[in-house]
């Protein structure tokens, strides 16, 4: 027989791409708890029917800005799936406040005596924003996006994904925490226009330059969520892991992700092909294809 699965924690289960984390977790037998910061969402909701019904599910109630919630959340946990999104979109003021919310959680994990990774969702836009990106042939986890480019540029959830996740990563070296870095491209998937429209659409603030550059690319989400557990279910697993299906390249791959994110996408964005039907693809993934590739 199986040994027990440990307990798990999805910070916050009430977003996206959290909820099929915790779904994921569920099917592989983990016992799970679900903080929740959202009060209530469609996706809460289908969290507190789950709850009902499911005996290894338990709902927890935290803000990311009070430290003693997210240690009651984390008690007995072996892991913490922390993924922290503005469900009404980014400004400076945001990018502050996950920026201190990420700092509680590892922190609270510091103190947590059964804790054993932290898988940290953040973004490839915490990597690919910088001037003069298509001087760079080769995009990778080495890359961090330039803070005083995204400021200027007013690209707030960039901003809030690098920052917050250098942040994750200063504090959990400093505790001596294990942890991984799980960095999303453009998350897609069921209903993802209805339940994750502000984080798509903070994403895709730059669009136009991360296709000519060849740093735009997508994730479906159900794959995400098992290269997440994956990252936890390997010990050998260390760092960030860049984590896409697809570079958009050419104009008719566009023209297909406007249609899946129909209706908060309603016309092709106007790009400029300079003579050419498709741009090189900067992004690299050998991380990844490892780590799938070798849990398989």
């Amino acid at each position: 027989m199986d040994h027990e699965k440990p307990a798990a924690c999805v910070l916050d289960a009430s977003t996206y791409v959290g909820f099929w984390i915790l779904k994921g977790l569920l099917n592989r037998g983990y016992t799970v708890h679900a903080a929740i910061q959202i009060k209530e969402t469609d996706i809460v909701k289908k969290i507190k029917e789950m709850e009902r019904v499911e005996e290894r599910l338990s709902v927890f109630s935290v803000d990311t800005l009070d430290y003693h919630s997210i240690l009651v959340a984390l008690k007995g946990c072996s892991a913490l799936f922390c993924c922290l999104d503005c469900p009404d979109g980014y400004d400076d003021l945001i990018v502050d406040l996950e920026v201190r919310g990420a700092i509680n959680v590892v922190e609270a994990c510091a103190q947590t005596d059964s804790m054993q990774k932290i898988v940290f969702t953040s973004s490839l836009t915490a990597a690919i924003w910088r001037e003069n990106i298509c001087s760079q042939t080769d995009v990778d986890e080495r890359c961090w996006s330039d803070q005083d480019f995204c400021r200027k540029m007013k690209l707030w959830y960039a901003l809030a994904k690098t920052l917050s996740e250098q942040a994750a990563w200063a504090l959990a070296m400093d505790r001596m925490l294990n942890m991984v870095s799980v960095n999303a491209g453009l998350v897609v998937g069921p209903a993802v226009a209805q339940q994750n429209p502000c984080s798509t659409m903070s994403y895709l603030k730059g669009a136009a330059e991360m296709f000519e550059n060849g740093v735009l690319a997508v994730v479906d989400v159900k794959f995400l969520a098992d290269v997440h557990i994956r990252a936890f279910e390997d010990s050998s697993t260390i760092g960030r892991y860049f984590c896409f299906n697809q570079i958009v390249h050419t104009e008719e791959e566009a023209v297909k992700l406007v249609e899946t994110l129909s209706p908060l996408l309603s016309s092709q964005p106007k790009y400029e092909c300079q003579g050419s039907e498709a741009y090189a693809e900067r992004l690299r993934t050998k991380k990844l294809n490892k780590l799938v590739e070798g849990t398989a």
